[in-house]
């Protein structure tokens, strides 16, 4: 599945931002979707995660309360919304799909949990 990830840009901090992904697949609803981040000298890490149907969702500790993850199934496209922004949320945002398995809430994720990977978009935030 080919995903293309845009919405990125430059935000000062509280602030909002909203990410979209459109996955360039006819079976949009049966993967599993994610976000991750990647900080300059930092691994990538996950942001949070939607199940096939959009019903269970997960979230990484460092943006509960803060950041919304969404889907439409209809129009294959899965939306990351951030508010509360901190300067410590400045990354490359991917998005990230898997084929195999369902979301569990409270769970944490790993890249090697998913297969696909759109190119990234870099969000900015200034203090």
């Amino acid at each position: 599945v080919q995903l293309q990830a845009s919405g990125g840009g430059l935000v000062q901090a509280g602030g909002s931002l909203s990410l979209s992904c459109v996955a360039s697949v006819s079976t949009f609803s049966s993967y599993r979707m994610a976000w991750f981040r990647q900080a300059p000298g930092k691994e990538r890490e996950f942001v949070a995660a939607i199940s096939r149907s959009g019903v269970t969702t997960s979230y990484a500790n460092s943006v509960k309360r803060r950041f919304s993850v969404s889907r439409d199934n209809a129009n294959n496209t899965v939306i990351l919304q951030m508010n509360s922004l901190k300067p410590e949320d400045t990354a490359v945002y991917y998005c990230a799909a898997d084929l195999r398995r369902t979301v569990y809430s409270n769970s944490y994720y790993y890249p090697r949990d998913f297969d696909s990977w759109g190119q990234g978009t870099q969000v900015t935030v200034s203090s």
